[in-house]
């Protein structure tokens, strides 16, 4: 592929949705360009912002957070992957509050409830805990969901009685 075609190519994938420098470079690497056109592909794309690590990092975050039902820690770990610059991903991921995150862990958790078989409390507990910090949530954000009461529930607005939980 010669390196006007790559260039054509990659505005018009760029175009179409958000995508990160790193994943232009490999398309680039993956096609046989040459290090040195990429390099001028990549000047082109950035310069003419059709390629900006932030503005993917932003997207990126919060189709994961709203979509995805992901916790900062899980997304944090997709945009390293992603190679975004750390700077650029404590910078997005600072931007979004507590709320936001809150908002998406309670009725995750809720519905999730429902699903487990448990003997008591404390078991229910410890796999709603296991599920939210498999989802990237922090421990005390799952805490605080369901609560620091002896029920651990307050934060669901489930009871526990004889054996089954209720809503």
């Amino acid at each position: 592929m010669t390196e006007q075609e790559a260039r054509l190519r990659l505005s018009a994938i760029c175009s179409q949705a958000e995508h990160c420098s790193h994943e232009m470079v490999e398309k680039m690497r993956r096609w046989g360009v040459a290090e040195e056109a990429q390099a001028r592909i990549m000047e082109y794309l950035t310069t003419n912002r059709f390629v900006d690590d932030e503005r993917f990092a932003r997207a990126f975050a919060i189709d994961k957070i709203k979509y995805n039902k992901w916790g900062r820690r899980k997304v944090e770990q997709a945009m390293w992957q992603k190679h975004i610059d750390s700077d650029i991903r404590q910078r997005v991921l600072d931007d979004i509050s507590e709320d936001e995150y809150m908002a998406v862990l309670r009725p995750l958790l809720k519905s999730k409830r429902k699903s487990i078989r448990a003997a008591n409390e404390y078991e229910l507990n410890t796999k709603l805990a296991r599920f939210g910090i498999s989802r990237g949530f922090s421990f005390d954000q799952i805490r605080r969901c369901l609560g620091d009461d002896v029920t651990g529930m307050t934060g669901l607005d489930i009871e526990y009685t004889d054996g089954e939980y209720e809503d």
